[in-house]
């Protein structure tokens, strides 16, 4: 009785299957003096031809498509990202409590070091004191009206 042929007991035909030559790794590896990379040339250079082709981006001396297109813009380097907290968002912590930046890391609304402000997405049910925080002017009615405060 044969056993049949399944992807768990297929083998190539023996002295079919060679490793590859890993070129460029050294004396030990006994591939001699320029270590099976021939002498000078392209190909003998660090980080071109081997397995994968030749250097990333590298469009055979053509100008790169990097340096042809027109750079537009500019990153400004002091621009300030603020942390988002939206009302709805704090009508989940306890009524009466005090919204600092660090209360707002704590409660898992906001990462440490970022500045927050508050926005005024959803409703706010009790009262509330924001200090410290920059607050937009619908948040600031919304928390007023609810009996709560704002300190800036």
């Amino acid at each position: 009785m044969s056993e049949t042929i399944g992807l768990h007991n297929l083998v190539p035909a023996p002295g079919s299957h060679r490793d590859r030559k890993r070129v460029g790794r050294g004396p030990g590896s006994g591939k001699g003096k320029t270590s099976g990379k021939g002498h000078k040339g392209i190909k003998a250079r660090a980080g071109h031809h081997g397995h994968g082709g030749n250097k990333p981006h590298f469009e055979g001396g053509q100008m790169p498509l990097t340096r042809r297109i027109p750079k537009r813009g500019f990153t400004n380097p002091f621009k300030v990202t603020y942390d988002v907290v939206r009302l709805d968002e704090l009508d989940r912590l306890p009524a009466g409590s005090e919204v600092t930046a660090q209360s707002l890391v704590e409660a898992g609304l906001a990462r440490a070091g970022h500045p927050v402000k508050v926005l005024a997405n959803g409703a706010i049910a009790h009262a509330i004191t924001i200090k410290g925080l920059k607050v937009s002017a619908g948040a600031k009615d919304k928390i007023v009206a609810a009996g709560g405060r704002v300190e800036e």
